[in-house]
C-alpha cells in the first residue's frame, strides 16, 4: 500500500485510509464483532491510516477503533480524530438516528471550539480510544463557528503540536471555502475535504487544492463515493447523506456505463480519481464489514486503462481541466 507524508509534518498516511464512521452504526447498526473484523481486514490489506471522531456514533467509533488497534504496534499506524464537539452525558433515552447513527442516545453533542474545549475533547478521545496518543487532530465541521475556530481552537491545536502532544493538525469539513482559509491563513499540515472532490463533484479544484499545492500542504479526501452513490448508483442510493436527486443519479449511471465498458467498476474509478491531483495524500473509505474493506482494497489496486478517463471526458462527464491519475499510478 503506497503512502505519503502530510505536508512537512513527517506523519505518513497510506493512500487508502479507513474511515471509522460506518463501524459505529452510520445509518444502521453494526455489531461489535463485525466492526472489529472490518478494522482487521483493513490492517491485513495494508491500510495504516485510520480516522475517527467523537461525533461518530456518540463515541462508539473511537471505542471500537481503539479496541481493534490496541494490539497493533503503535508506531506502525497513523490515527486521526477530531475536536469541536464535546460529548455530554444524556439520560433521556432514545436513539441518535436524527444525527444518522443507529446507537442509543447515551450522550448529546455540545459544540465547543474554545481552547479549553479543544483540550478537553482530545483528552476525552484518548480515554475512549484507550491509546496514549493520536497523530493528527482536526477541527471538525466549524461551519457555524468560523471566527472562534480561528481565534481560539486553531491556536490551541498549534500549541498542542508545539508541545509534541500531537504531530499534525488541520481541519475537516465538507465546505471548501473555510478549508482554503485554513490552508492560506494558518500553519495546518493537512485538511480533510469530504465529498467535494469526487468523480461527481470537483469544487475543491477551484481554490482548495491549488492552495494546498502552493503551501506544500496535504489534502485527505473523504466521502469519495459521495455517500454510496458512486459505489452503486441504483434506486435508494444516497448522495451527501440523503436520497440521491434524479439528475445526479442519472449522471452516476452514465459514468457507470462508461467505466464498465472498459471492464472497470465505477467504484474503482471513484477510489482512484482523487490521486490525479498531487496535493491529495489519502482517500478515506468508510466500510462497515470485512467484505467491504477487502473489496475497497481490491478496487483501489485495480489497474485502470486510460480509456476510462478519456471515455468520461468524451461524454461530457468529466471536464478536460480536471486532472486524472497516470496509468497505474496513485
Amino acid at each position: 500500500m503506497p503512502s505519503r507524508t502530510l505536508g512537512r509534518s513527517g506523519v505518513p498516511v497510506t493512500a487508502l485510509g479507513f474511515g471509522a464512521a460506518a463501524v459505529s452504526g452510520l445509518y444502521e447498526a453494526v455489531g461489535e464483532e463485525e466492526a472489529a473484523a472490518a478494522v482487521e481486514a483493513a490492517w491485513e490489506a495494508g491500510v495504516r491510516y485510520f480516522d475517527t471522531a467523537p461525533h461518530y456514533g456518540l463515541g462508539l467509533s473511537e471505542h471500537r477503533l481503539g479496541e481493534a488497534l490496541g494490539d497493533k504496534p503503535r508506531d506502525e499506524f497513523t490515527l486521526s480524530t477530531k475536536v469541536g464537539r464535546i460529548l455530554v452525558r444524556h439520560d433521556g433515552g432514545g436513539d441518535d438516528l436524527a444525527h444518522g447513527f443507529a446507537v442509543p442516545a447515551t450522550h448529546r453533542r455540545q459544540w465547543d471550539f474554545s481552547a479549553d474545549g479543544v483540550r478537553r475533547s482530545l483528552e476525552d478521545s484518548l480515554t475512549r480510544l484507550g491509546l496514549d496518543r493520536v497523530d493528527l487532530v482536526l477541527l471538525h465541521d466549524p461551519d457555524d463557528h468560523e471566527e472562534q475556530a480561528f481565534r481560539e481552537a486553531y491556536p490551541a491545536l498549534e500549541e498542542l503540536r508545539s508541545q509534541g502532544v500531537v504531530r499534525a493538525i488541520g481541519a475537516g469539513m465538507n465546505r471548501t471555502r473555510m478549508l482554503t482559509r485554513f490552508l492560506t491563513d494558518t500553519d495546518v499540515d493537512a485538511v480533510l475535504c469530504a465529498g467535494r472532490y469526487t468523480l461527481l463533484e470537483q469544487g475543491a479544484l477551484e481554490t482548495l487544492l491549488p492552495a494546498a499545492s502552493a503551501a506544500g500542504k496535504s489534502v485527505i479526501i473523504g466521502g469519495v463515493l459521495n455517500s454510496g452513490l458512486l459505489a452503486d448508483p441504483s434506486p435508494g442510493a444516497t448522495y451527501d447523506y440523503a436520497a440521491a436527486p434524479s439528475d445526479i443519479m442519472r449522471r452516476a449511471v452514465r459514468m457507470r456505463d462508461v467505466t464498465e465498458s472498459h471492464g472497470v467498476p465505477l467504484r474503482a474509478a471513484a477510489l482512484r480519481f482523487p490521486f490525479g491531483h498531487p496535493a491529495v495524500a489519502s482517500v478515506l473509505v468508510g466500510a462497515r464489514s470485512a467484505a467491504q474493506v477487502r473489496d475497497a482494497a481490491e478496487q483501489f489496486h485495480r489497474r485502470l486503462p486510460t480509456g476510462v478517463w478519456e471515455g468520461l471526458r468524451t461524454r461530457g462527464l468529466l471536464s478536460d481541466e480536471v486532472p486524472v491519475p497516470a496509468r497505474g499510478g496513485s
